[in-house]
């Protein structure tokens, strides 16, 4: 299970919508208690690849993101990314760049925009996908 404060959801929501056509893209932080992360820091950054299909982060903003996690003694969680066009799943790409089965990826898919769509997936070994409980609060 991974939880995330209303707000938090909000956050995205906003710079995801304002990033369009393209894909949004960030990063989580948080903490670990008794096997359910808790989303403590969500970070908005700049989508290097400027597309609607795939997202990159540059690697300064990465650095500076894991240094500000370091300072507020958080463990990096995972990412989160948006689709603009398709449903809150990931890509063949996504699955393909996937790599830490401990991570959390979250998607938001925007195809109604009124009614965005946030869930959170594991991955193993780029193919296994599965569904993690997320919890808005």
């Amino acid at each position: 299970m991974i939880k995330l404060k209303k707000s938090d959801y909000d956050k995205i929501v906003l710079h995801a919508k304002s990033c369009l056509p393209e894909e949004a893209c960030g990063l989580i932080a948080g903490r670990e208690v008794e096997g359910v992360k808790y989303i403590e820091e969500v970070y908005l950054l700049e989508n290097t690849d400027h597309s609607n299909e795939h997202f990159n982060i540059s690697p300064q903003d990465q650095l500076k993101a894991i240094k500000d996690m370091r300072a507020k003694g958080l463990s990096p969680l995972g990412n989160w990314h948006s689709h603009p066009e398709t449903p809150s799943r990931p890509s063949e790409e996504d699955k393909r760049l996937f790599f830490d089965s401990k991570a959390r990826y979250l998607i938001l898919s925007l195809m109604d925009k009124e009614n965005p769509v946030l869930n959170a997936f594991i991955v193993v070994n780029h193919t296994d996908v599965s569904k993690d409980e997320l919890v808005i609060e």
